[in-house]
């Protein structure tokens, strides 16, 4: 069994390494610069697009443009802009902040691609209803022959999608924060109760479908967001006279790199520093693997550019705003430097201290509705997967299967189960990466068409 968890452990670290992120973010700036940064001149009109100034009910899809954005980002908010923010700054500093914003910058390229291809080459499950993902722009974008690619996104996502390092991470910071300061013996009774909760919530709205999970979604995901950023704000002006001085070491330790303390490679501090950064960005806002496009994919259009715009707003939400109000208080706080804690306890040390007596018990109510809403987005994901592979009629299977993972996340430490399923999560980039690499050019000519209806007013 040990050596079953040594290999699952050296399974995900192989698979988040260098190799991948080159992939994710060399193959993003590839992206970035094929499309002449156009997609970043358009984020005025990505913004009257998500406001639905563009809706139309009659368009073809099941949701609209603001569901399907808000459905990709309950999946994306969540443990990695808290704890992975955390992880990043105990290891790199200040500095690690700036190559999570160059990887959400490259990312918010990569999601634009991915995304107006899920419009572009939708295709049709069993049930002959319309359908977008990898999987889908593959087969029909690139062809039947590349069925093997499709075919190995969808089996990693089946295992990439299930809750279980959420569901974990929640159940310890519930015990951590809110029943051992308490005197609440925690122990496998209690996370079978706080299991038994989240199977609740999370059944009563994934058995209702994409329909119920994107207006729940469409509900969670701003007053999440609002509520992490007003206690953020309590905590920047309560340390408001450090706030510019940490600002700027954001910038000047990006090269420094003076408070590295990871492995370091090709030699360097300041490599070592520029992969931690780009690595926890690209784990936080996903772009590249896949999963956005699942649910852009079924949006309610017939513009495949205007779903691009719409899904590149999520990684400056996910990264450029929420991780980097995370970092600001954790920094600002200073107990990156004063406590040897890591990950959630950090986040919540910063909290404790910013905002004594309530201020970890705030943060506890943002880790949960975090957690929660990204538990309804990836059993869609799943579902989505098992569909392609045996059948739209069968589908809903996967729903039991992902239910019986949560209370299997919350009643067991499970590390090799979760170094299996960040491995996966991670081999989903290849198949994604590959085929949006390919069909770049396509994405580049339907731009270019898009961009001249628009300024002929034909849209």
């Amino acid at each position: 069994m040990e050596q079953l968890k040594q290999f699952t452990a050296d399974f995900s670290s192989a698979m988040w390494g260098l190799p991948l992120l080159v992939l994710l973010i060399g193959g993003g700036l590839y992206l970035l610069i094929r499309s002449r940064f156009a997609t970043f001149r358009l984020i005025g009109h990505a913004v009257q697009v998500l406001r639905g100034r563009y809706d139309d009910p009659n368009d073809p899809g099941q949701i609209s443009h603001f569901q399907a954005l808000t459905t990709a980002l309950s999946s994306t908010i969540g443990m990695g802009n808290i704890a992975g923010v955390a992880v990043a700054i105990s290891i790199g500093g200040p500095g690690a902040v700036f190559w999570m914003w160059v990887s959400a910058v490259v990312g918010m390229s990569t999601k634009f691609f991915t995304s107006t291809l899920a419009i572009m080459f939708r295709g049709k499950d069993s049930n002959g209803e319309l359908q977008g993902g990898p999987m889908y722009f593959i087969m029909e974008g690139l062809g039947k022959s590349w069925k093997p690619l499709a075919i190995m996104f969808s089996v990693c996502g089946l295992v990439g999608a299930l809750p279980v390092f959420n569901v974990n991470q929640l159940t310890q910071a519930i015990n951590d924060i809110l029943l051992k300061p308490n005197g609440v013996e925690v122990g496998f009774a209690s996370n079978l109760i706080i299991g038994l909760v989240l199977v609740s919530i999370t059944a009563v709205v994934i058995l209702g479908g994409i329909g119920r999970i994107s207006k729940t979604a469409a509900k969670l995901v701003p007053s999440m967001v609002l509520l992490y950023f007003v206690s953020v704000m309590i905590i920047l002006v309560v340390n408001i006279e450090e706030v510019p001085k940490y600002f700027a070491m954001i910038f000047t330790d990006a090269f420094a790199a003076n408070n590295f303390k990871g492995d370091a490679f090709f030699g360097g501090v300041v490599g070592g520093l520029i992969l931690l950064g780009i690595k926890r960005g690209a784990f936080s806002n996903e772009a590249g693997i896949g999963t956005a496009p699942l649910a852009h994919g079924a949006a309610k259009t017939d513009e495949p550019v205007r779903e691009g715009l719409v899904a590149m707003l999520g990684p400056a939400i996910d990264t450029l705003i929420v991780c980097t109000l995370t970092a600001l208080a954790i920094l600002v706080t200073g107990v990156w430097e004063t406590t040897a804690n890591n990950g959630v306890s950090l986040t919540a040390s910063a909290f404790g201290k910013a905002i004594p007596g309530f201020g970890k018990y705030l943060l506890l109510v943002c880790i949960a509705v975090f957690s929660i809403s990204s538990l309804f987005s990836f059993s869609y994901y799943g579902s989505k997967c098992l569909s392609f592979l045996i059948g739209a009629d069968k589908k809903h299977y996967y729903n039991y299967f992902y239910i019986a993972s949560i209370i299997l996340g919350a009643t067991t430490t499970l590390d090799m189960m979760i170094n299996l399923i960040d491995g996966v999560f991670a081999l989903m980039a290849i198949p994604t990466m590959l085929s949006t690499i390919i069909l770049a050019p396509k994405v580049i000519k339907e731009l270019a068409a898009y961009k001249a209806r628009l300024k002929t007013n034909k849209l």
